[in-house]
């Protein structure tokens, strides 16, 4: 049976308003979305994922203002999610462009984004990063909603250079993009590891790292990788990383 998923909608729900034949969504944004700007009437089909394994196709039966219940019709596993689990450690770059890098991450594959302070990023306040983070996620989520993502990927509170080194212990592999690297390709190092399973990606922000934050990555044993023979801008290079990734590890 096939749907037309682009004129579908999609909404993430709870899975503890999941039951084994109907769907409660309680969110006051999406019961304000679909009633007033979509206009949904019962007996009209939407998409719902419970963030964490499965995705449904159900059937709008009643609408209130305090809930919409659903019925499910189709139930299945994640299928658009990847394998690999990238988490984009990026430095902080000027006014507005954060907003753009979390966006197409998202609708790339990313599972995980976390803004970092480096020595060349402009903004070195992290108080003033309090309401930004809030606001980030829910570019993530709505990004998530238009490509049809099955997770809504986490925009984590801003980290130091420092405590971003700490935070790489679970990652199996740690990407470096570093543009005084020449030699070491971005695809030679993921053929060379095509098991791999936990991808950190660090980006740094206009002007790139200091000598310093080289030296301490080389010391951790990240590995510094080149994406080519250009030099990106900081709101190109995680995308263009991001898809290679995948690409190696998905093929």
């Amino acid at each position: 049976m096939q749907h037309n998923y682009r004129k579908m909608n999609r909404f993430f729900v709870n899975k503890k308003n999941i039951n084994d034949n109907k769907i409660i969504i309680t969110d006051k944004e999406d019961i304000k979305h679909l009633s007033k700007v979509l206009r949904i009437k019962p007996g009209e089909k939407i998409e719902i994922s419970d963030v964490e394994e499965y995705e449904y196709i159900a059937e709008v039966v009643n609408i209130s203002n305090n809930h919409i219940e659903a019925e499910i019709k189709e139930k299945s596993h994640f299928n658009r999610e990847p394998a690999a689990k990238i988490t984009l450690y990026q430095g902080i770059p000027k006014q507005g462009k954060m907003e753009y890098i979390i966006q197409k991450s998202v609708e790339l594959g990313v599972s995980e984004i976390v803004p970092i302070f480096t020595e060349r990023t402009i903004v070195q306040n992290k108080g003033n990063f309090d309401n930004k983070t809030e606001r980030w996620q829910k570019i993530a989520l709505e990004a998530a909603k238009q490509c049809k993502r099955g997770i809504i990927p986490k925009v984590n509170e801003a980290l130091t250079y420092k405590e971003m080194l700490e935070d790489m212990a679970n990652k199996d592999l740690v990407l470096f993009l570093y543009e005084g690297e020449k030699e070491r390709k971005i695809k030679t190092v993921l053929q060379n590891n095509c098991d791999t399973k936990q991808v950190a990606i660090i980006v740094g922000p206009e002007g790139g790292f200091s000598d310093s934050e080289v030296l301490l990555a080389s010391d951790r044993g990240f590995v510094s990788v080149t994406l080519g023979k250009t030099i990106l801008r900081t709101e190109t290079a995680g995308a263009v990383a991001i898809a290679l990734v995948l690409y190696e590890l998905e093929g």
